[in-house]
């Protein structure tokens, strides 16, 4: 397993980790990371805990198959950055439709977390397709052999 797969399982454990923190400080101290308190704006944010549920399971099975040197990683890890690219463009036109990145401190936090996971969704995306064919040769590489 090359250096850059070791980093890249560590990057999809340490992008899980961020996600569950924020849901975790959301429900248990929201005025830490929440922008507004209006209902529209806690009824949009709370829309989201499943879909980025979702993104967490995508990268906790890519570090599974990267460690497993399965070709699924290719899979797992697109889906992922996909899902990253999605959710974050709802988010960015809520923010924009809403002025929400000009509402002091929690504003540019959440400016952060949009830039945040549209630059992980595309370096997750962009080192996928670049290490597609090492991913796939390494699974065929470790297969056991049909005889």
């Amino acid at each position: 397993m090359t250096s850059s797969i070791r980093r890249l399982i560590k990057v999809c454990y340490l992008l899980a980790f961020i996600i569950v923190a924020y849901w975790v400080l959301w429900f248990a101290h929201r005025s830490l990371v929440a922008t507004e308190t209006t209902k529209v704006y806690v009824n949009f944010e709370q829309a989201f805990p499943l879909a980025d549920g979702f993104i967490v399971v995508l990268l906790l099975l890519s570090a599974w198959a990267l460690r497993r040197r399965s070709s699924l990683a290719v899979l797992f890890l697109l889906l992922g950055a996909g899902s990253g690219f999605y959710l974050g463009g709802m988010d960015v036109l809520f923010d924009l439709e809403h002025g929400i990145w000009l509402k002091g401190a929690n504003g540019i936090i959440e400016l952060c977390i949009n830039i945040a996971t549209f630059a992980a969704a595309a370096s997750l995306a962009r080192f996928t397709w670049r290490a597609r064919r090492e991913l796939d040769s390494d699974a065929a590489s470790t297969a056991p052999s049909a005889k």
